[in-house]
C-alpha cells in the first residue's frame, strides 16, 4: 500500500485528491497538512511514501518543506511531488534542486495523479509530460554554474554511464535505455544506480538535472 500525504492550504483542493486517490486500491491517504509547517511535521510523524506539496503554502513554503523532509534522514524512503498551479521556470528549478521526485498542475486528469504517486513511490522520477521536459530543458541551459563539487563528481564517470545519464535526462526509462544501448534493462538499471551513487543524486529527478547542466542533453 501506497501511503500519501497531501499538503495544500486549500482545504477543497485537499478534498479532492483525497477522493481522487481513495478510489485506487493500492493507494491509502495517511494525512494532511495545510501549511509548510505542518506538512515537515506530518511527513516526520507518519512517514509516508509520497508528499503532495503545493508550492504556495503558509508559514512555510512548499519548496523550503520539500527540502526539510528530503534533508531529513529518517524520511529518506519518502519523495515529494511538487504540485502547482503555477507553470514557471522558477518554481521546477527550486523544487527539483531542493529534492523534489516530479512536478505536476493541478489541472491534471485523475488517472495521472494516481499514475504519479505510484511512479514515484517505486523510485523513478516523474519527468516525462513534454512540459515538464521543456521547462526544465529552458530553467537548466540558463541556470546557476554547476556546483565544483557535482562537477568533479561527473568526472568520475565512465563514458558508458555518461550515456545512461543523458538518455535519463531525455527522460527514458531503464527499458528504453536498454532498447537504445542494446543492453539488458538489468544492466541498465545498474548503470543508473552507479551513476546515482557517484553523484550523490537521491533519484532520477537529480539525474536529469545533471544531464542539463552538464551539457549532456
Amino acid at each position: 500500500m501506497i501511503r500519501v500525504l497531501i499538503a495544500d492550504d486549500q482545504a477543497l483542493v485537499r478534498a479532492g485528491f483525497r477522493a481522487l486517490l481513495d478510489r485506487a486500491e493500492d493507494i491509502e491517504v495517511a494525512g494532511e497538512a495545510a501549511d509548510g509547517v505542518a506538512a515537515v511535521a506530518q511527513a516526520a510523524r507518519l512517514r509516508p511514501d509520497v508528499v503532495l506539496m503545493d508550492v504556495r503554502m503558509p508559514l512555510l513554503d512548499g519548496i523550503a518543506a520539500t527540502e526539510r523532509i528530503v534533508a531529513d534522514p529518517a524520511l529518506s524512503a519518502t519523495r515529494v511531488i511538487v504540485v502547482t498551479t503555477f507553470e514557471l521556470d522558477e518554481y521546477i528549478h527550486r523544487a527539483l534542486r531542493a529534492g523534489a521526485s516530479g512536478f505536476l498542475l493541478k489541472d491534471l486528469d485523475p488517472d495521472e495523479l494516481r499514475r504519479a504517486v505510484r511512479v514515484v513511490a517505486a523510485g523513478e522520477a516523474l519527468l516525462a509530460p513534454s512540459v515538464t521536459r521543456r521547462l526544465i530543458g529552458t530553467f537548466t541551459r540558463r541556470g546557476t554554474a554547476l556546483p565544483s563539487e557535482l562537477a568533479a563528481a561527473g568526472a568520475t564517470l565512465t563514458d558508458r554511464e555518461r550515456e545512461v545519464v543523458a538518455l535519463v535526462g531525455r527522460g527514458c526509462s531503464n527499458e528504453e535505455i536498454a532498447a537504445s544501448l542494446v543492453i539488458s534493462p538489468a544492466t541498465a538499471k545498474t548503470h543508473v544506480s552507479h551513476a546515482m551513487s557517484k553523484l550523490g543524486s537521491r533519484d532520477r529527478a537529480q539525474l536529469v538535472v545533471f544531464a542539463y547542466q552538464t551539457g549532456l542533453v
